[in-house]
């Protein structure tokens, strides 16, 4: 059995390399893309979407031309399973899913994907091995149309610089950058105090 243009053995390889471990996740991800793009007519120019953000996506990058710098994978987090791949100016297309119906002969993956016992119980290797045998019997094809709004391809529009952090950003998001107005990550760190000291709360709770 081939998993796109690759052995299993060799797509195992590739996954870890770019996944950082052969999680069950990108392998079963990697025999849904093999599926949806068999769906597929010769020659057809495709996006994607991943309904989860765990290991679909990386799988969608590895076997197709479609990542998530370049635009043509879009992650729409429904925590479900499934992905999709369509003509990207028509938006006919194929949905493939893990279907939970199909997973009582396989009871490994389904303890893995229903997690009904810690991962430190799972059996890897038995677990990879299911996988492998059941290949594309644990899931299930969907033949859709994407939603026209999908379609639209949106641009950054006009480009300002923020006048808190002086770093370009689109103009559309507002006066400020987005991380300005309080979505960045980072934790802002105080800058008044000086070298070696602290800086102390001056509550009344503190004073007395």
């Amino acid at each position: 059995m081939n998993i796109g243009p690759y052995s299993v053995e060799d797509y195992m390889h590739l996954a870890k390399s770019f996944h950082g471990s052969i999680a069950p996740g990108i392998m079963i991800g990697g025999l849904m893309v093999d599926l949806a793009r068999s769906e597929l007519p010769d020659g057809v120019l495709f996006d994607a979407i991943s309904e989860t953000k765990t290991c679909l996506p990386d799988a969608l990058q590895l076997l197709t031309p479609c990542t998530i710098g370049n635009g043509w994978l879009k992650v729409m987090d429904f925590g479900r399973f499934a992905l999709c791949l369509y003509d990207k100016y028509e938006g006919k297309g194929v949905r493939v899913f893990l279907d939970p119906e199909k997973l009582e002969s396989w009871p490994e993956i389904k303890a893995w994907f229903f997690k009904l016992k810690p991962k430190s119980e799972q059996d890897p290797d038995a677990l990879r091995d299911q996988i492998i045998e059941a290949g594309p019997d644990i899931l299930t094809v969907q033949h859709i149309t994407v939603d026209t709004a999908c379609l639209q391809k949106k641009g950054k529009g006009a480009i300002a610089v923020c006048p808190s952090c002086k770093e370009a950003y689109p103009a559309k998001d507002g006066q400020t950058c987005l991380a300005c107005q309080g979505n960045s990550p980072y934790r802002q760190e105080p800058r008044d105090a000086a070298p070696g000291l602290r800086i102390v709360s001056t509550t009344k709770n503190d004073r007395d």
